[in-house]
């Protein structure tokens, strides 16, 4: 059994993210010792079919029973089949797929069998990543902001940088890039700005019949509704310190409050939900970034973009502009946080999560030999 602990030689490991939008698996590689990153490597996206989509979104909001039970058969058997396709791997990290999420009540359920996986690939999975962080008071989420550190590092930023993830919900990263380490004092904040994507997506999905809104077009033709944009602003989430985090479906009645707007005018409104949403979360900033970097789906879509532009104090640009993969940096993500908890590191901290003190939250199995 390999110890990946007895040495901090860089690892070769491949992360694995299904995130909130519900669109597919992005799997890429990694080399790091954990805490420099060394090289990114290659990178695939494995898009789930319509039945699959149907599948997984049956389970959303479900801790158990056989919605749960059907969701990971797919979520197991679609990340076998994408990962397989990488050779001369020394780690996995798998995230799985979120499908509930309460830390304060039930906790948090990623749905996918990591140690069936490491079966399967041959390889080390580490996987669980979230339930540790939540045991120990943690919102569980959001994970990325170690890695957010680093990569503040590996681009020689000057100064804070914030790192703005829109997928299904949105999260930002405040860096302070001069701290050594991201989980010492004043490195990091991290939380959940609001919804993002998802409710957007649901919203073309069932009226329009599209899987998203393609360049921003529906919401481009419409109008925001100030009305339902200030019910959504006056959510008590807003009002909370953070860290905080959200489930994809916590503002599932945002849809409600569009519910008899046309629909360029009930995309372009919720479109406008999202850049609020941000705009409330950069106020909590400890001190001004230099620029916002913004990583996911949302960052394709110039309507959303605009909106941003106008509603920050700095400059928002789509994080190609300094050399990183938008499309990727979640997966790449848990291939750096795999290799910190296969080596003891910390993952998460108060800062961060809320977490009560840094921990190393997942699972590492091994396959048998």
């Amino acid at each position: 059994m390999k110890s990946f602990r007895k040495t901090s030689t860089p690892i070769v490991a491949l992360g694995a993210m299904s995130g909130t939008s519900l669109d597919g698996v992005d799997a890429a590689v990694l080399v790091t010792d954990g805490h420099d990153i060394t090289a990114f490597g290659p990178t695939q996206y494995r898009r789930y079919t319509d039945v699959e989509q149907t599948v997984l979104s049956a389970a959303l909001g479900h801790w158990s029973g056989p919605e749960v039970e059907a969701a990971t058969v797919v979520i197991d058997a679609v990340h076998a089949e994408a990962l397989a396709e990488f050779v001369d791997i020394d780690l996995v990290g798998f995230h799985g797929q979120t499908l509930a999420h309460a830390p304060r009540q039930q906790g948090t359920l990623q749905a996918g069998d990591g140690a069936a996986l490491a079966e399967r690939l041959k390889v080390p999975v580490v996987w669980d990543f979230r339930s540790a962080d939540v045991e120990l008071g943690g919102e569980g989420a959001p994970l990325a902001p170690f890695f957010h550190h680093a990569c503040a590092r590996y681009i020689e930023a000057e100064g804070p940088i914030v790192f703005l993830n829109l997928g299904g919900v949105g999260n930002i990263t405040w860096v302070d890039p001069a701290i050594d380490a991201p989980e010492d004092v004043g490195a990091l904040l991290a939380f959940d700005t609001g919804p993002a994507n998802a409710p957007i997506n649901d919203l073309v999905q069932a009226r329009c019949d599209v899987a998203f809104d393609k360049d921003g077009k529906i919401a481009s033709s419409g109008t925001v509704e100030m009305g339902a944009l200030e019910l959504f602003l006056a959510e008590p989430y807003f009002s909370r310190l953070p860290p905080k985090s959200l489930d994809r479906n916590d503002f599932s009645e945002m849809i409600n409050l569009v519910k008899e707007l046309s629909d360029p005018d009930a995309t372009a409104t919720l479109t406008a939900m999202c850049a609020a949403g941000v705009a409330e979360a950069m106020q909590h900033c400890p001190r001004p970034p230099s620029k916002v970097l913004v990583t996911g789906g949302g960052r394709k879509n110039p309507v959303l973009m605009k909106m941003l532009e106008v509603s920050l104090e700095c400059p928002v640009v789509e994080i190609e502009s300094v050399g990183l993969d938008g499309d990727m940096l979640e997966a790449q993500a848990f291939a750096y946080l795999a290799v910190r908890v296969a080596r003891g590191l910390p993952t998460s901290c108060p800062s961060t999560t809320g977490v009560r003190a840094a921990v190393s939250g997942g699972t590492l199995s091994y396959p048998r030999t």
